[in-house]
């Protein structure tokens, strides 16, 4: 093979890399870093900033709420707003977790400076809590980090739409470290079996995203496909630990 067909080959091979590596091939590395962080302040913000867990009840969070037991995850977005997004219309429209509060999907692709305006008002109250850059990446997130939940998961059957042979490569290579091959590894939380089977739109928020204060790598630079491979194996694993 000549000098120049070895170049044509490499330069093939880093175009497929990059198309694989960024779902965006427009979004800069930092901006992909910047809606991952976002992601995981959704999740749990005071996790990310290090400050003290909230301990009195958001104003906004309503009295029928069935989590006024837990003042610190009445703070959390993904309480009033779902992990899939749609809040009242989505998987939270009943049960424990309902509010009945709106989904951020009239959001999505929206302007990030009109989000971070909602996040400091009267409602929200977060502007004397995140940074700017907080509230930049947490709004980052907002409007350009949301995937399709209906796309990926079945809301009836709670299924993935993916290929778990796929997902079984991928997670015993980068996951199983953490969490073990069964997905019982890790001691702070439910088997991973458990968790993707009952709440995959969790589960695939934090593939996506990474796990607050932990090093749970986020995928989300790859292929969204990939982590809803990933998320189809994990439904796959036990779901108890052993002797229960």
């Amino acid at each position: 093979m000549n000098h120049k067909a070895k170049i044509s080959i490499g330069m093939a091979f880093g175009v497929a890399l990059c198309g694989m590596l960024w779902a965006d091939s427009g979004q800069a590395a930092e901006l992909v870093s910047a809606i991952a962080r976002g992601g995981k302040l959704y999740d749990k913000w005071y996790e990310m900033t290090g400050d003290p867990e909230p301990t009195t009840i958001h104003p906004a969070y309503p009295p029928s709420g069935g989590y006024a037991d837990k003042p610190k995850d009445t703070w959390r977005c993904k309480e009033c707003h779902g992990w899939d997004y749609n809040g009242k219309l989505g998987a939270y429209a009943t049960g424990k977790h309902a509010t009945g509060i709106v989904g951020i999907g009239r959001l999505n692709q929206g302007d990030p400076d009109a989000v971070v305006k909602i996040l400091n008002d009267d409602k929200h109250l977060y502007g004397d809590k995140l940074t700017k850059q907080d509230l930049n990446d947490l709004a980052l997130f907002v409007t350009q980090g949301q995937v399709e939940m209906a796309r990926w998961i079945d809301s009836k059957t709670k299924e993935a739409k993916g290929d778990r042979q796929r997902g079984e490569a991928v997670y015993n290579t980068i996951c199983a470290g953490c969490h073990g091959t069964d997905g019982q590894k890790e001691p702070k939380m439910p088997p991973v079996g458990k968790v993707a089977s009952e709440n995959p739109w969790e589960t695939l928020h934090k593939i996506l995203n990474g796990e607050p204060d932990s090093k749970m790598p986020a995928m989300r630079a790859l292929d969204p496909q990939i982590a809803v491979d990933v998320l189809s194996y994990a439904a796959t694993l036990p779901k108890e630990k052993p002797g229960k």
